[in-house]
């Protein structure tokens, strides 16, 4: 059964725009004109930030235009993800966990001064995205490259093989990652993002008794985008018919054809969260399925960070 269209919450109001993000103890949300993230500091008190998002409500036109927008979009919502969960990481450190600078650490800092967290950001970025390349699109070519020379596989069958070895990767990474105490309570704050959002959709007061008794799941999640990346990339590199013979450069012609499966993906996951419908609903299913493993479900303390930073970015004169 659908979140709109469960009998004791009623159907939805409306599908907002805003959407968030799971940070270290806490919740990242980006509003219309503003963006916000609520912390449960070490004390236990709240610390919530709010800033202005650039652009508002006039987005340049690289933004607005269809299967243009996914790309920018998406590498928008990383960065500024990436530098939310650092930042609530800075925030979890007290000065009994800081330990004396070693020598490395001083030289750096003289050299670097201000910058070094950025530099340090940067490279941890670059690293991650080189982990992705490897994981997701050397990994599998390698594996069919090898399979080919065993058994006489056709390219179509290959490049569907490959998908589901990338989407395997994808669920088994996530997976293993919520065995580790830290994402586990990661993705709890995961499911107060989306129960909150159900929940202000509803129409209903934000009070952490009224959000427990939404969904964890949401068709507009960063989770059921991956996978819509991974599944449409089967096809598109289907009808691009991209070579297999030199696996390095399959891998290069991939990453040139992933702003066309990344603008795909993001239009499809837009209908998804703007209509509920058989046919969106069987299109949402993969990716709320494994939603199950992405988020979980949250405790009160997570709600009411949650709820604070969904406040802050509401508009006054609402959606």
């Amino acid at each position: 059964m659908s979140k709109s269209s469960t009998p004791e919450l009623g159907e939805e109001k409306f599908k907002s725009k805003i959407g968030g993000q799971a940070v270290i103890e806490g919740v990242m949300m980006r509003g219309i004109d503003k963006a916000s993230m609520a912390n449960r500091l070490p004390g236990g008190e709240i610390d919530l930030e709010v800033w202005p998002i650039r652009g508002g409500k006039d987005l340049p036109w690289y933004r607005k235009v269809p299967f243009v927008r996914g790309v920018f979009s998406f590498g928008i919502s990383m960065i500024d993800g990436y530098k939310c969960l650092m930042r609530s990481a800075d925030k979890q450190i007290t000065e009994e966990d800081e330990e004396p600078e070693s020598r490395f650490e001083k030289w750096l800092t003289e050299k670097l001064g201000d910058k070094l967290m950025p530099v340090i950001s940067g490279i941890s970025m670059v690293l991650g995205l080189a982990l992705a390349i490897f994981l997701f699109m050397m990994v599998p070519s390698g594996i069919l490259k090898l399979a080919g020379k065993i058994v006489e596989i056709p390219d179509v069958v290959k490049n569907i093989i490959e998908g589901f070895i990338k989407i395997g990767i994808f669920v088994g990474y996530t997976a293993l990652t919520g065995l580790m105490k830290d994402m586990h309570r990661l993705y709890e704050y995961h499911g107060a993002e989306h129960k909150t959002i159900a929940c202000y959709e509803h129409g209903r007061e934000l009070t952490v008794e009224n959000v427990k008794q939404h969904c964890r799941f949401h068709p507009r999640c960063g989770t059921s985008f991956v996978f819509l990346v991974l599944f449409i990339s089967i096809f598109v590199n289907s009808v691009f018919r991209l070579s297999w013979e030199n696996v390095m450069l399959r891998v290069l012609c991939k990453l040139a054809l992933l702003p066309v499966v990344m603008g795909l993906a993001y239009e499809v996951i837009r209908l998804a969260g703007k209509y509920d419908n058989p046919v969106m609903r069987a299109v949402s299913a993969p990716g709320l399925w494994i939603q199950r493993i992405t988020t979980k479900e949250p405790h009160d303390d997570e709600i009411e960070c949650a709820i604070e930073a969904l406040k802050a970015v509401i508009p006054e004169g609402g959606e």
